[in-house]
């Protein structure tokens, strides 16, 4: 799968919804996430701000793939559009290739290769396939790899599993109700 589509993914999951395990809870661990990713040089660090505009960025991707199931999504969510308008990024063409970079150096320039990846992901189509997991308490993000882009859940073991016994579970509850005493 793609490379953009995958470090999207990883940026998502930094944070478990389920487990409320955030890997980038403080700026130095979102400064060694950035640098061991190679998107900062090992002397930038990551301070308070920076650390508010990669939460805001990624909880917005979150937000935003949750409607790459259904592909509804027309405009960025406002901590997605809040996020990238604090990165900003410039068109480059590179042997006759539109790309985005982004303007500033550091931990922010760093989040905004981030942020450059959303239109890296669209140009080699790999950006339908990211998504969330349908299952409310989970949230974590995938590459739906399914020939007809129809994967719903991260794991069908798990919440796939969860989202079905619950499904069963209500409509014998209604059945049962429903029979006269």
């Amino acid at each position: 799968m793609s490379a953009p589509a995958e470090l999207l993914r990883d940026f998502v999951n930094t944070y478990d919804v389920e487990g409320g395990m955030d890997d980038l809870a403080t700026p130095a661990e979102l400064t060694v996430w950035l640098r061991e990713r190679d998107l900062i040089d090992p002397a930038a660090r990551a301070v308070d701000r920076d650390l508010a505009v990669a939460v805001r960025l990624r909880e917005g991707l979150r937000v935003t793939l949750r409607h790459n199931h259904d592909a509804m999504m027309l405009n960025a969510p406002p901590e997605l559009a809040w996020a990238l308008s604090a990165l900003p990024l410039h068109v480059t063409l590179v042997q006759g290739v539109p790309g985005l970079a982004p303007s500033l150096t550091g931990v922010p320039g760093g989040l905004a290769r981030i942020a450059a990846l959303i239109s890296a992901s669209h140009a080699d189509g790999s950006w339908p396939r990211l998504k969330v997991c349908v299952e409310g308490t989970c949230q974590w993000a995938f590459i739906d790899s399914s020939k007809n882009r129809s994967r719903a859940w991260c794991s069908m073991r798990v919440c796939g599993n969860r989202t079905k016994t619950r499904t069963y579970r209500a409509r014998r509850q209604a059945e049962g109700s429903a029979r006269p005493s």
